[in-house]
């Protein structure tokens, strides 16, 4: 390994390390409360250290939730190839279900802890959470047009059923421990799919 190579490595490891501090005191602390010294004591390095990497802690929470959301999009996108529109409006939602419950600091991150984006900078730091919910309205539309869904306003069925499974998500990262494991992915499959089927037509 030469020596450009060697500090590339040494560089990516130290954003990693510092991404990887600051969503725990995001989470453990909030957005709000979480200050460059505090992400700075907590891997151990000065201030001057992480700027060298990062402006500011608006920064730092933008590139965890693109890396977040990239995550997330790479989780719905593994079921597109299913052909028929309506097992894959329900893969979908078992996707999103079984993302947040892999990484639940991530989904903590995305969509639980206490809305940070008044004190962020840009708006547009949200925008790749776009993507994701672009693709489960393209979802819906391929059901309509297959004839599983009547015409209804997409925007109105994508909140409805985003609404559904954020619940059950929530529910297992905070609550899942009351649940028998051997239980779990049964009462996901079944709770969405119950979830849904007041939607469906056919």
């Amino acid at each position: 390994m030469g020596i450009s190579e060697r500090k590339e490595r040494e560089r990516q490891e130290m954003i990693n390390l510092i991404l990887d501090e600051a969503m725990k005191l995001f989470i453990e602390e909030g957005y709000e409360n979480v200050t460059m010294r505090k992400i700075a004591d907590r891997i151990e390095y000065s201030p001057t250290t992480i700027y060298l990497y990062f402006k500011d802690k608006t920064e730092i929470f933008s590139e965890l939730l693109n890396i977040a959301f990239d995550k997330f999009y790479e989780a719905q996108m593994s079921v597109q190839y299913i052909e028929d529109a309506k097992e894959k409006l329900l893969a979908h939602g078992i996707a999103y279900v079984k993302f947040a419950v892999s990484n639940p600091n991530y989904y903590d991150l995305m969509f639980i802890m206490k809305d940070p984006t008044a004190n962020m900078k840009c708006p547009d730091d949200w925008k790749t959470s776009t993507r994701t919910y672009d693709l489960l309205k393209k979802n819906i539309q391929e059901c309509i047009e297959n004839g599983y869904l009547e015409e209804v306003d997409i925007e109105v069925a994508a909140f409805t059923m985003w609404s559904h499974v954020h619940g059950i998500a929530s529910i297992m990262i905070k609550r899942g421990f009351m649940i028998p494991e051997a239980f779990r992915e049964y009462l996901i499959y079944n709770s969405i799919q119950y979830g849904f089927k007041g939607l469906f037509i056919k």
